[in-house]
């Protein structure tokens, strides 16, 4: 890590907070500001990628769309390549699709079939844990495709909405919770 944001508390203080967005009673963790910080972007990227450097990560798989940010950099870190799983009708080729509840209906995600190999070493990364939705379906993806999840690593987790418990037998990585 940086000499400038070397611990969770100087990632926590590059991240704004703003109450009541995107509706009254949310209060929200704006990443844009520590994206802005090259020192504390750096340490992101860092937090996400060094427990996973000794696991022969092949592909990271990164969730749409800031999962890209921090997936891609990751897999430069690792060595790795990367895979984006995005929502339906995004991907130009043939797709696996996944489709998963929500706390008010469903949603759906897509990667390309042909992107993971029968027993690739994946690592899934995106910037949020919160309920464990999105990051469930998309371990579903990568294993029915064949991959071997060698964990999941997120920037934010929201521990109080316990979206560990969706994912209870993967190895979940966090940078920062709250």
């Amino acid at each position: 890590m940086t000499q400038q944001a070397h611990n969770v508390d100087d990632l926590k203080a590059r991240i704004r907070h703003v109450p009541d967005f995107p509706k009254i009673g949310i209060l929200f963790y704006d990443i844009t500001t520590l994206l802005r910080d090259p020192a504390g972007l750096r340490a992101a990227i860092d937090g996400l990628a060094v427990p996973f450097q000794s696991r022969g990560v092949e592909i990271v798989v990164g969730i749409e769309s800031r999962g890209f940010i921090f997936g891609a950099a990751v897999a430069d870190r690792l060595g790795a390549g990367f895979v984006p799983v995005r929502k339906p009708g995004k991907l130009p080729s043939t797709t696996v699709r996944t489709t998963y509840d929500l706390e008010y209906g469903s949603d759906s995600l897509e990667i390309h079939d042909d992107a993971i190999g029968k027993g690739q070493r994946i690592l899934i990364v995106d910037d949020l844990l919160a309920t464990g939705g999105t990051a469930r379906a998309t371990a579903d993806l990568v294993k029915r495709l064949g991959g071997e999840l060698h964990g999941l690593a997120f920037l934010v987790e929201l521990v109080a909405l316990n979206g560990r418990q969706r994912l209870a037998g993967e190895n979940v990585h966090s940078v920062v919770k709250y």
